[in-house]
Order: structure tokens, then C-alpha cells, then sequence
């Protein structure tokens, strides 16, 4: 079942390529496991999949102990500041920076362990109050305040874009924030490359990648309807 959908997915990410004149290889799929038991992320694990996106600390944490080692983990959930000291050195990416303070403490910490973080900010292109995430206009010089932060990787963006009945109405927002990618890198701002487009979910991630999206975020696609009611 698992792996049926899984190549479900695969099929629609590679037509949705085609349709952009793009490689199949610009593209990342991230397995949404949040609240998923070991045996399914093992599963599909098995049907090569490497990439593996948790919402929560400590259940990525707990994953990340007894799954094999060459599995990506990405935080796509929001990040307490009390939290980072367990994520920095575990985690190949960090989706969600919202605020000056988290990207400092991430940069103290990585700091403190050795090692090298790489971060996506996370914009609140369609100013859902409901969201995490700097507004479109605050990004650029968001980026400019913390680019210098010591051990910080500025990647990209990352949205999540609203719940919507027809996918089509989300293109707006995902190409709002490969515009904004695009300002960025014109800014030449130091230390600051984005190369990374974290948008689209289940519902919209082939809009998504006909816009510019590098990584998709799909969980229900691939494990099923989740065992708890959230609007994504």
C-alpha cells in the first residue's frame, strides 16, 4: 500500500517536470512521518526513500535513534528556542526560522556542537494569521540582520501555503515566494544563497513544482489520512 503510493507520488512529481520543462532531479521528495510509527517510515525507507520531514522535536529525535543513519531528516514544524540544542546536529535542514532570536540561538548552538546548520526561512506568503512565518516584505532585511550569524546556512524559503479545495488558487502563493528567492539572490546579500524551495503539500505540491518548488512536503499522500484532525 505504502509503496503503491508512494510511486503514485513519484508519477505526479515527474509529470508535474515534464510540464515545467524541468529535471526530475531538481526536485526533493520530503516523506511528511509526523506521528507515523518506525515500521511505516521503514517501509517506505525500503522503497528508497531518504528524505523524512517531522513537525516535533522529540519525535524526530526519537526516530533519528533507531532508524538508519543515511536518512535526511528535516524539522518542518515550529522550532522552540528551548529546542534547538536537540535538532542542530541531527537535523539536514531547518525549515521554519520565523524570528531573529531562533536564528541566534541555532547559531550559538551549532556554535557550542561544531558543526554547520543549514536553514530555510519560513515567509508567511499568504499572511494567514493562523501561521508562523515573516511577512514577504520583512524577509530581505530579515536575511540582512542575522546573514553574518556564525555557523548559520541561509538555503532558501520555505511556505506553507492555505488549505484549499482547488489546488490552482495556491499558484499565487508559490510563485510569490520563487520571486522573492529571486530578490534575495539579486540582494548578493553575504553568506545568503537560495537554492531552496520548500513548498507544497498533498493537496498542491504539483502546482507547486510547476512554480519553482525544490522540495515538497507530502505525508498524507504517501501514509494515509493522519490519525489526528489539522488542516494540513
Amino acid at each position: 500500500m505504502l509503496q503503491e503510493n508512494l510511486e503514485d507520488v513519484e508519477l505526479k512529481i515527474q509529470s508535474a517536470c515534464d510540464r515545467a520543462g524541468r529535471k526530475r532531479s531538481e526536485v526533493t521528495l520530503i516523506a511528511v512521518s509526523k506521528t507515523k510509527p518506525v515500521e511505516m517510515l521503514e517501509e517506505i525507507y525500503d522503497c528508497g526513500q531518504r528524505d523524512f520531514g517531522e513537525n516535533k522535536v522529540q519525535e524526530m529525535v526519537d526516530k533519528y535513534e533507531v532508524l538508519p543513519s543515511d536518512i535526511r531528516w528535516h524539522l518542518i514544524g515550529h522550532l522552540q528556542r528551548n529546542k534547538v540544542k536537540y535538532v542542530v546536529d541531527k537535523a539536514c535542514l531547518i525549515h521554519s526560522v520565523d524570528s531573529m532570536r531562533l536564528a541566534k540561538a541555532i547559531s550559538d548552538e551549532a556554535v557550542k556542537k561544531q558543526c554547520q546548520v543549514s536553514v530555510l526561512i519560513e515567509v508567511n506568503v499568504a499572511a494567514e494569521e493562523s501561521k508562523f512565518g515573516v511577512s514577504p516584505e520583512e524577509v530581505i532585511p530579515f536575511i540582512e540582520a542575522i546573514a553574518d550569524y556564525p555557523n548559520l546556512r541561509i538555503e532558501g524559503l520555505m511556505t506553507i501555503a492555505p488549505y484549499v479545495e482547488c489546488p490552482e488558487d495556491n499558484r499565487a502563493v508559490f510563485r510569490g515566494l520563487r520571486q522573492l528567492g529571486v530578490d534575495i539572490n539579486e540582494k548578493n546579500i553575504n553568506n545568503v544563497n537560495v537554492h531552496i524551495l520548500s513548498m507544497g503539500m498533498t493537496n498542491d505540491y504539483e502546482i507547486a513544482i510547476e512554480e519553482g518548488a525544490t522540495m515538497v512536503r507530502v505525508g498524507t499522500g504517501i501514509f494515509g489520512v493522519r490519525n489526528y484532525g489539522t488542516s494540513h
